[in-house]
């Protein structure tokens, strides 16, 4: 292998491990919800706050969108081609709060897309009774998301600190 291609190699290697477990986690706890629950039923874990709810989404998050299955695949398609290309786009790897943060989000995107591609909706399970259902892939978005927010905010913090008379 030439260096420049075990260079490279390094550089999505984390990444490329982050997204693919986290996809993998999210389709075998759908699955599993899946064969085990009826399409509505609901088993308290630690009520009343945690149940796991078997419901299907047509929309997007919190259920918006219904039925809108081609724009949220093309959305995912374009979350996900931004995502590939943020990680791929300099020679050197982005902070590590950055790549974990793109690497989650494409996880999710990515999962969310096989359940509408597969099964033309989403399948959420974890219900906290006081928020729309979701899965692990919705959960991988929001902690992704979350992470390039802080730092943004850490960055901008750093830099107008810099420029303190």
């Amino acid at each position: 292998m030439t260096p420049s291609r075990l260079a490279f190699f390094r550089r999505v290697a984390r990444p490329a491990s982050v997204a693919v477990l986290t996809i993998a986690l999210d389709q075998l706890t759908k699955w599993a919800i899946r064969s085990s629950f009826q399409l509505g039923q609901s088993l308290p874990l630690l009520p009343p706050v945690l149940y796991l709810s078997y419901v299907q989404n047509t929309g997007a998050a919190f259920g918006i969108f219904p039925g809108r299955a081609s724009v949220l695949i093309v959305v995912a398609l374009g979350v996900a081609g931004w995502v590939t290309l943020e990680l791929l786009r300099t020679r050197h790897r982005p902070h590590r709060v950055t790549e974990w943060a793109l690497s989650l989000i494409l996880g999710g995107a990515i999962g969310n897309l096989i359940d509408r591609l597969r099964l033309g909706y989403v399948i959420d399970f974890i219900d906290l009774r006081v928020w729309p259902v979701f899965n692990l892939a919705d959960t991988a978005i929001s902690i992704g998301a979350s992470l390039l927010i802080w730092q943004a905010l850490r960055g901008s913090a750093k830099a107008s600190d810099s420029h303190v008379p």
